[in-house]
C-alpha cells in the first residue's frame, strides 16, 4: 500500500477521529444485525432483516450529509445510515420489539421502516422503491421554497427496475432537483441475482434523464463518501441530481424467513465474507497507526453493553394499545 493511499481520508478532509467515529457506526450496526439475528432464532423477535456487507457506504454517504438540514428516505437495511444521522440503538431495539416508545411507527411496522421527525428521516412504506418519488418531492420543496437542502433517498438493485425509480428521475432530472439517488447494489434481489433482472448498468440509466450516474466501490468508505460529497455540492449548486451506484454483497440471506442457499452457494458467500468492507475500513486504519486490535476489542465490549442495556429496556416496554390504532395516522393537535 503507498503512502498515498495510507493517507487518503486526510487527503479527503477526514480527521483521524472522524474516521474512528465512522468506523464506530459501522460496527454498531453490525453488532446490532447479528443480534437481531440471535432475537429471532430465539424467538424474541418476530422478524429480522440485515444489512450485513452494507454498512461501509450507508455510514460514508451519511457523514457526506448534513444532519439537521437535509431530509433522507433510507430503506429497510440502513442500519448503519439511521445510526449515524443519529437513532440510537435503544431506538432501534424498540423497533424490532414492537414496542409503543419505537420512534419509527409507534410498534405498528416491521423493523426497517424507518421515521424520525426530528432527524428528518421520513416515513417509508413497505412497497419497495415508493420512498424514491417521495425524495423527489422533497427535493422540488427545497428549489421551490429555496432552502438549499439536498434529499438523499437509498434502495436495493432490484428496487431499481420497478417504474418509481424511474419516474422519480425523470421528473429530478427534467427539474434539475436537489436530489441524490443512491442504489446499494449488493448483487440480490431477494433470491435473484443482479444479471437476471438487471440489463445493462444501472449507473448508467441516468444518462437518460440528464445527470450524472456514478458506479463506486461501496465497500470503500472512503470512495463512497467523496462521491456522496461531490454529489451533494453539484445539488447545492443548482445542478441537479445525482445517481449513484454503489457495489457490494449482501452477506447474510435476505431476510431471517429466507433460505439463500436455494439460490447461492456457500463458496460464493465465503468468496465475498473475506472482502468485507468493515473487515477492510478496520485494517487501513490500523495501517495508518490510528487504530489498534487492543482499542478494537475494547470498542466492541462498549458497544456489547450499550446493545445489552437497549434489549433489556425494550424487551421490558409496553407494547402499544389497541386505543393508540390511530396515534399517528392522522394529525393532532400542535403536530402540524
Amino acid at each position: 500500500m503507498s503512502i498515498g493511499q495510507i493517507t487518503k481520508h486526510r487527503q479527503l478532509g477526514l480527521s483521524d477521529d472522524q474516521i474512528i467515529e465512522m468506523y464506530t457506526y459501522m460496527l454498531k450496526a453490525r453488532m446490532f444485525d447479528e443480534r437481531g439475528f440471535v432475537l429471532q432464532r430465539s424467538g424474541k423477535i418476530a422478524f429480522h432483516v440485515s444489512g450485513i456487507g452494507q454498512e461501509t457506504a450507508q455510514v460514508a454517504a451519511a457523514f457526506a450529509l448534513q444532519k439537521g438540514k437535509d431530509y433522507f428516505l433510507p430503506y429497510y437495511r440502513d442500519y448503519g445510515f439511521v445510526l449515524t444521522i443519529g437513532m440510537t440503538l435503544r431506538e432501534l431495539m424498540l423497533s424490532v420489539f414492537a414496542k409503543a416508545e419505537d420512534p419509527n411507527s409507534g410498534g405498528r411496522q416491521m423493523p426497517g421502516h424507518f421515521s424520525h421527525k426530528k432527524l428528518n428521516i421520513v416515513t417509508g412504506s413497505s412497497p419497495v422503491t415508493t420512498q424514491v418519488p417521495h425524495a423527489v418531492g422533497f427535493a422540488l420543496a427545497s428549489k421551490m421554497k429555496r432552502q438549499n437542502f439536498v434529499s438523499f433517498v437509498t434502495f436495493g438493485d432490484g428496487s431499481s427496475n420497478q417504474g418509481d425509480f424511474h419516474e422519480g428521475c425523470n421528473f429530478a432530472g427534467v427539474h434539475k432537483l436537489p436530489v441524490i439517488f443512491m442504489c446499494e447494489n449488493n448483487q440480490y434481489a431477494i433470491s435473484t441475482p443482479l444479471h437476471k433482472q438487471t440489463a445493462g448498468s444501472i449507473a448508467e440509466r441516468a444518462v437518460g434523464y440528464g445527470f450524472p450516474g456514478i458506479k463506486v466501490d461501496g465497500r470503500d468508505p472512503l470512495e463512497v463518501y467523496r462521491v456522496v460529497r461531490e454529489a451533494r455540492e453539484r445539488a447545492i449548486r443548482g445542478e441537479g441530481p445525482t445517481l449513484i451506484e454503489a457495489v457490494m454483497y449482501r452477506i447474510p440471506p435476505h431476510s431471517t424467513s429466507d433460505n439463500d442457499l436455494l439460490y447461492r452457494t456457500k463458496e460464493e458467500v465465503e468468496e465475498n465474507r473475506a472482502k468485507d468492507g468493515l473487515i477492510g475500513f478496520r485494517r487501513y486504519m490500523i495501517e495508518c497507526g490510528v487504530w489498534s486490535e487492543e482499542r478494537d476489542a475494547e470498542l466492541m465490549e462498549q458497544i456489547k453493553a450499550e446493545l445489552t442495556e437497549a434489549t433489556n429496556y425494550a424487551e421490558q416496554a409496553p407494547f402499544p394499545k389497541p386505543e393508540d390504532t390511530l396515534r399517528h395516522v392522522y394529525a393532532e393537535s400542535g403536530e402540524v
